[in-house]
């Protein structure tokens, strides 16, 4: 089982997202995502939130809220749970708006295109709840390779 977390910042009516186009056999290559990745040993959700938006944003949190839990369900990968945050604090390290990313290309995106970017089908499970303020986003995605076959809110 992969853990991981995920990170929507937000600032002035917009998330920062990051456009996948850099690392090679990415499967979220092309796709539009939030912040975020793997569980280090050791690691509490908030400690790889905070290392992983550092790692690819240089920012250094201030203020953020836990969603939920997102479980991924996949015939053709590991089972995944991700832990969604969204923030509305951060220090700028190095000064820089968009810093460089390995992964990608950061962008500020308002939140009202948000849905019209490239995204996994069942981000938009989250996302949409997640625009209109919703707070208890703990779910269960079912995939079949990359077609999403079932979105479920757990309670």
């Amino acid at each position: 089982m992969i853990r991981s977390t995920l990170c929507y910042i937000e600032r002035d009516g917009c998330y920062l997202m990051l456009y996948r186009n850099k690392k090679k056999n990415d499967p979220n290559a092309g796709k539009w995502v939030g912040i975020g990745g793997k569980f280090e040993p050791g690691e509490t959700a908030d400690e790889c939130l905070v290392r992983e938006v550092r790692e690819e944003t240089g920012y250094t949190l201030t203020s953020y809220t836990f969603l939920g839990v997102v479980e991924f369900r996949n015939d053709a990968w590991e089972d995944e749970d991700m832990y969604l945050y969204l923030a509305d604090g951060y220090r700028k390290e190095d000064g820089r708006d968009i810093p460089d990313c390995n992964e990608g290309d950061l962008r500020w995106i308002p939140k009202d295109e948000i849905l019209s970017l490239n995204l996994w089908a069942g981000d938009r499970y989250f996302l949409e709840p997640m625009l209109r303020g919703e707070t208890d986003l703990n779910m269960r995605l079912t995939y079949s390779g990359d077609t999403l076959i079932s979105a479920e809110r757990l309670h």
